[in-house]
């Protein structure tokens, strides 16, 4: 009377997506089409700005000579 449905887990969801957009747009493009999609999150600019400060031109010079040394 029921009918079974083959339960997949996110794993094998994820490989068989994976597997089809190879097959559809191959590797090149599913590398394009996964990088297009994780964009990641939040405001990198901000971010960066948070945890750089904003040096001037002196002391990111000497930053660099101190990693030279």
């Amino acid at each position: 009377m029921g009918t079974k449905v083959a339960v997949k887990t996110l794993e094998e969801i994820r490989i068989a997506g994976i597997e089809a957009l190879v097959q559809h747009l191959g590797v090149v493009g599913t590398i394009r089409f996964l990088q297009y999609e994780n964009k990641g999150y939040g405001d990198y600019s901000q971010d960066r700005h948070r945890w750089l400060g904003n040096p001037d031109l002196n002391q990111i010079a000497d930053e660099i000579e101190k990693m030279r040394k």
